[in-house]
């Protein structure tokens, strides 16, 4: 363990992230040798990017009475001034939600297609070796599975309250924000893609994951910010979902510090 951590500690940060990216490559490389496998994991995705698209689209449909709602102190301001603090407004509003459907679609996802992407999981670790198993009942791993994503869908609400908040300060908040709403959204959204490797271990904290997460930091984020992104786009996540599942089981053994 203390020879690979090492290592990592005194690669740069910028190799760090280029490997991370690397992961998202290699993922794809690995789940299309499968693609039974890729075609099922692309099925739960395909639903719920149906429902998170209706529901940004409901939401940019009502911008304008959200942000006039949000916005009554403006009346009788310069229309200048008025219609860029408008505008900073639904842009926040835009990005607050983007951020919280891109961690409760990959949450949702991967409640759908828990038993697809455990195989699929399998199926990469495979490569490798024996793949532990969990001694676990069904009932208590899909009650814990929820009460984690609750959890993670509450840290995102906070995270995105506070971006919304920051997204007010001039030039900051254009700049800064949509930086940090990548960061922090990517850093969730691989605590949820770690997951099912982590659990096979009885490592069933998140706690676990995000010590393990912590100790190379920019490895996940070279990982996970892309892959953020990636899931942003509308139905985008049919595509990249299975393909993050099995790039996201390859980061899990690197954290562990197993070989890939």
């Amino acid at each position: 363990m203390g020879s690979a951590s090492h290592t990592d500690m005194r690669r740069p940060a910028v190799g760090e992230l280029a490997i991370g990216a690397g992961l998202l490559t290699r993922g794809m490389g690995l789940i299309i040798r499968q693609p039974r496998l890729f075609l099922l994991g692309a099925i739960p995705p395909a639903i719920t990017s149906v429902i998170f698209t209706g529901l940004l689209i409901a939401l940019i449909t009502q911008l304008e009475p959200a942000v006039d709602w949000l916005t009554p102190f403006t009346e009788g301001w310069a229309r200048g001034l008025a219609t860029t603090i408008r505008v900073l407004v639904g842009a926040a509003l835009v990005g607050g939600a983007v951020l919280l459907m891109v961690i409760s679609f990959t949450a949702l996802t991967l409640a759908l297609g828990s038993p697809l992407y455990d195989k699929l999981s399998e199926f990469v670790e495979q490569g490798f070796g024996e793949v532990p198993e969990l001694k676990e009942s069904a009932a208590r791993g899909l009650f814990r599975a929820l009460r984690q994503a609750v959890t993670l869908i509450a840290v995102a609400m906070l995270g995105a309250l506070m971006l919304f908040a920051i997204g007010f300060v001039p030039v900051v908040g254009q700049t800064l924000v949509p930086v940090l709403s990548a960061t922090f959204g990517g850093w969730i959204l691989a605590i949820e893609l770690v997951g099912a490797p982590f659990e096979r271990r009885g490592l069933l904290r998140l706690s676990d994951r995000r010590a393990a997460m912590r100790a190379r930091r920019f490895r996940v984020l070279g990982f996970a910010v892309p892959t953020f992104l990636l899931l942003a786009i509308p139905f985008a996540g049919v595509v990249v979902f299975p393909i993050a599942t099995a790039g996201g089981t390859l980061l899990a053994r690197q954290l562990l510090e197993e070989p890939t």
